[in-house]
């Protein structure tokens, strides 16, 4: 059954929240009086859709449908959880939970994207304290995974792990903030960084620019993949994080910082970090520095995927939910026609200078989908740890459409002959009806103990069979077999 969430606020966070339950399949009510809200969710919508499907490699679910509401109460009435992104006041919070715990389920969750109160002072004279929890994501909230869950003693457990489940089901990092705290975790740790680079301009020790290329040149790398205590244990050599307190604890007495003070915003003060962010960065719209973040963020989370860490471990848990039911195995498979190999969005890495799939990602997704058939066939990673494995001999790649970033594609192979040691497949990728390419490929059984040419096991070369006798009716496929064409 569809969940439903609703989405008290559409600006950049509210945005943001839309999306993720939207292209995770949940229908999306937003309630927002700003006469704008359609258009710049819309705007956020679009560069969602251009990035966030691309960060899986499996299909998300089908999107939800999005609906925009003028009354409150219509917004909230029966959904699964509650967003709420209005403003940061207090008043305005408060006054915004009395009315829609008026008009939604009990059983709702209510998270607040709150950077700053704590969930106590949100509870505060509420019909039903026990059911608002604070939920703070990060800017972009359709791609980044961390959410800070900040619950209080009027919140259950079973509650608290139901919101948090929730959170996971599309695709969150949700970390239990355990005691509430002013600013909660990650925000403290902001503020600091904010405050010493403040008077660094102040001070005229450095310029926006140079602040933020020490952060990206530098740490701001290692903490994207290890954090702070990991990265400093890393520091410490092979003695440790012992070792690294032990040589750098005293340097902590020493006058470096300033974190206990902030410089005053004077008029002169903001005027030299605008001018300075200007000419750092004023040549891009904010919609056009979105899409080179949401780029780089893509490029940097696939990176952390491959290696399993991080927050391309998030994300691989995520696949990992979706993939069941996502290609089907043999017995599920309508074996009489083109087999449904690969599905997924193109992600954002995968395009070139043009903004077209580049020509090795025709070759990565076409593998993609031999490793697949393989699977399908019983040549699985048990079967490969026997001892036994298809190893490519020849492929032929035919590029027929242009293919974009975010184009959600799907591989269909048929098999051309599967009989001994040999196994020969042509792949056809699509987007909807539209055929984008084509890929051949002749592959050898080998063993891997001599990466010697020998038959497969009895039970590969059934499943083979029964492919075969399935798909016979089938036309040779156009393309196949065709060497490269010659000039007109």
């Amino acid at each position: 059954m569809t969940k439903t969430a609703a989405i008290i606020g559409g600006g950049v966070i509210g945005g943001g929240w839309a999306a993720r339950f939207l292209l995770n399949g949940w229908d999306v009510r937003v309630f927002d009086p700003d006469p704008e809200a359609e258009r710049k969710i819309s705007e956020v919508m679009d560069n969602a859709r251009r990035s966030l499907p691309g960060l899986s490699d499996v299909p998300l679910p089908d999107e939800g449908t999005l609906s925009f509401h003028a009354e409150l109460a219509d917004a909230v009435a029966g959904v699964d959880w509650i967003q709420e992104s209005v403003p940061e006041r207090l008043d305005l919070k408060l006054k915004v939970y009395k009315s829609l715990q008026e008009a939604c389920d009990p059983g709702a969750v209510i998270g607040s994207s709150t950077s700053g109160f704590k969930p106590s002072e949100l509870q505060e004279g509420a019909l039903r304290p026990e059911q608002i929890v604070v939920t703070h994501p990060f800017n972009p909230v359709y791609l980044l995974p961390l959410i800070e869950v900040v619950p209080t003693g009027a919140n259950s457990a079973e509650f608290v792990q139901k919101a948090k489940d929730l959170l996971t089901s599309v695709g969150f990092f949700p970390l239990h903030v355990r005691k509430e705290i002013d600013a909660h975790i990650a925000d403290r740790f902001l503020e600091a960084v904010w405050r010493e680079a403040l008077w660094l301009v102040k001070d005229g020790v450095a310029t926006t620019t140079e602040i933020d290329e020490a952060i990206r040149m530098g740490f701001g790398i290692r903490w994207a993949q290890m954090g702070l205590f990991e990265t400093y244990r890393v520091a410490g050599g092979e003695a440790g994080m012992r070792h690294f307190m032990a040589q750098f604890g005293p340097a902590l007495k020493w006058p470096w910082t300033k974190l206990m003070d902030v410089p005053e915003f004077t008029d002169e003060l903001v005027d030299m970090i605008a001018d300075q962010s200007d000419a750092q960065s004023g040549m891009h719209s904010i919609r056009e520095l979105e899409r080179i973040r949401d780029n780089n963020l893509v490029g940097m989370m696939r990176a952390l995927k491959a290696q399993d860490y991080g927050a391309g471990a998030v994300l691989n848990k995520h696949d990992a939910a979706l993939k069941p039911g996502a290609l089907p195995t043999l017995d599920e498979a309508d074996l009489s026609q083109p087999i449904r190999t690969l599905a997924r969005a193109v992600p954002l890495d995968w395009t070139d200078y043009n903004g077209h799939m580049t020509e090795s990602r025709y070759l990565d997704a076409f593998a993609c989908s031999t490793d697949r058939f393989m699977e399908i066939a019983g040549c699985d990673s048990d079967y490969i740890a026997s001892g036994g494995s298809y190893f490519t001999a020849e492929t032929h790649i035919r590029h027929l459409d242009e293919t974009h970033a975010g184009a959600k594609i799907e591989v269909r192979t048929q098999m051309l002959l599967g009989a001994g040691k040999k196994l020969h497949l042509f792949h056809s990728m699509f987007e909807g009806d539209k055929l984008l390419a084509t890929g051949e490929s002749f592959l050898l059984h080998v063993s891997l103990e001599n990466r010697r040419p020998c038959a497969p096991s009895a039970a590969i070369e059934a499943a083979l069979a029964r492919v075969t006798e399935a798909q016979a009716s089938l036309p040779y496929p156009e393309g196949a077999g065709n060497a490269i064409r010659k000039p007109a």
